[in-house]
């Protein structure tokens, strides 16, 4: 909204007006010249009101969270952790996949649909006990996954990957860990987030689409994107008629809204790109972003502070021995001669039991303090790379690592990305058919990152900082044919 200025058109007026005891002898004509040729002083420009009422703050948080998607690099950094943490199970569980998921299961297929029919979970797997839909569904979720780690059609593969994830994990509900269940939610999250604004491969398109533009070049016609969403359109509305997408409300509901409004994008960009409705609609995706990523916040905090307060009420985290049985279960013990000399040290067992519950209990209450929060966000990520060592849970870990990095800060990621980049490309200049001078032929071209030139959308915040890549299609696959 523009405030009108105070010399507006309805303040216009005579300027030079003289007093009414005014005589012709001190009364100078408009086209007289002035006595004093020398320069005179600006006039004194009118006062702005500077901001700082009450209801600046309140319009100022407004203002941000409909303008952009917050968290860029560490929604990035949640996507590519669960992604990847979801694939490496797979891919090592591909040899006892029908024993886990599939028909050779002990929790065999009529045992499973009476579960999913009781308690109305969703699950494709359902649909029929053929061996073929099984193999097509298990690589499907495969391979959603590695896209979503490369950040390649995003919302769609964000979809793909939430309902792999909920086929397989509501097929034999059995066979997880803690872990599965931070996957099953977070799954559920990425699909309202847009997360492949940094470090993915709709990210580099979405530069180079903006470098045609910025060249005067006509935009490239996306044909994958659309043939996607009409290849999916009919196996939703088979879905739904047939009723396999469970018995819950909010399924059905989000897969609909995701697939037409994916159709209102297309149009929109389409036809008015710069438009009214591609505001509205940008304001809408930012705000289910941000919320949704306020969300996953608020999972962490209650994931650890139930965790810790539970173990408060435990004897063995009382006494500080709690550590110590899980370190002589053979169960828990991949590195058995590690196990032995960590289980030896009673001063060390009784610091790790209690650092643990000290960490937990207090890490929500670490948020309203930045640097108290990174350490303790340290001392966590070191706790769960340790389970994974000592008590061989590792992909328990990796999720939990992979939530844990939502409160990352900014500038660290941006540091860390730069690096790998630089790392990238010094590592495969020295490949055969590499330039190693950049920008000829042959020169690695990686996903946008904060590491890439200005040119390539990165821009400077003015405090020597470099923030999110401004993309007109909002930076990374926030639909489904985009």
């Amino acid at each position: 909204m523009t405030i009108p200025s105070p010399a507006g058109p309805q303040n216009e007026g005579p300027q030079n007006v003289a007093p009414q005891n005014a005589t012709p002898q001190n009364v100078a004509p408009e086209n007289a010249a002035p006595h004093n040729e020398g320069p005179r002083p600006a006039a004194p420009r009118p006062a702005v009101p500077r901001s700082g009422g009450p209801g600046d703050g309140p319009a100022r948080a407004l203002q941000r969270v409909t303008a952009s998607a917050l968290g860029p690099y560490q929604s990035a950094v949640v996507r590519i952790g669960f992604a990847a943490t979801y694939l490496f199970f797979l891919l090592r569980e591909l040899p006892n996949r029908h024993e886990l998921y599939g028909p050779d299961s002990p929790w065999h297929w009529d045992l499973a649909r009476q579960l999913t029919n009781g308690n109305e979970a969703f699950s494709v797997l359902m649909w029929t006990d053929s061996t073929v839909w099984f193999e097509a569904v298990y690589a499907l979720t495969l391979l959603s996954a590695a896209a979503l780690l490369l950040g390649w059609r995003t919302r769609t593969m964000s979809v793909l990957f939430m309902v792999g994830v909920l086929s397989v994990q509501n097929r034999s509900i059995f066979m997880g860990d803690g872990g599965d269940n931070v996957v099953h939610l977070m799954a559920i999250y990425l699909v309202l987030t847009r997360c492949a604004q940094v470090w993915s491969l709709d990210a580099r398109r979405a530069a180079r689409g903006a470098q045609r533009a910025a060249a005067g070049l006509p935009p490239l016609r996306d044909i994958v994107g659309p043939a996607l969403w009409v290849l999916l359109g009919p196996v939703l509305v088979a879905a739904t008629l047939m009723g396999g997408l469970g018995g819950t409300w909010w399924l059905p509901t989000l897969l609909w809204t995701i697939w037409l409004s994916a159709a209102a994008w297309w149009a929109v960009n389409r036809y008015l790109p710069h438009g009214e409705p591609r505001t509205l609609l940008d304001v809408l995706a930012n705000l289910t972003h941000n919320a949704t990523l306020a969300v996953i916040m608020a999972e962490v905090c209650l994931i650890y502070a139930t965790a810790g307060w539970y173990k408060i009420q435990g004897s063995r985290w009382q006494d500080g021995t709690a550590l110590y049985y899980p370190l002589n279960l053979d169960y828990f013990t991949p590195w058995p001669a590690l196990s032995d000399i960590l289980g030896a040290s009673g001063l060390m067992v009784m610091v790790l039991t209690y650092g643990t519950v000290i960490v937990q209990v207090a890490f929500p209450f670490t948020l309203f303090n930045r640097r108290v929060k990174n350490v303790l966000l340290v001392a966590m990520i070191c706790e769960h790379a340790g389970i994974a060592l000592l008590l061989g849970l590792p992909f328990f870990s990796m999720a939990m690592i992979a939530a844990d990095a939502v409160f990352l800060p900014t500038a660290f990621l941006v540091w860390l990305g730069a690096r790998a980049t630089i790392g990238g490309r010094r590592l495969l200049s020295g490949l055969p058919g590499r330039s190693r001078t950049p920008g000829k032929p042959g020169a690695l071209g990686l996903a946008h990152g904060p590491a890439d030139p200005p040119e390539a959308g990165s821009v400077k915040d003015g405090r020597g900082g470099t923030e999110e890549p401004r993309l007109q299609g909002g930076g990374g696959g926030h639909t489904l044919v985009g």
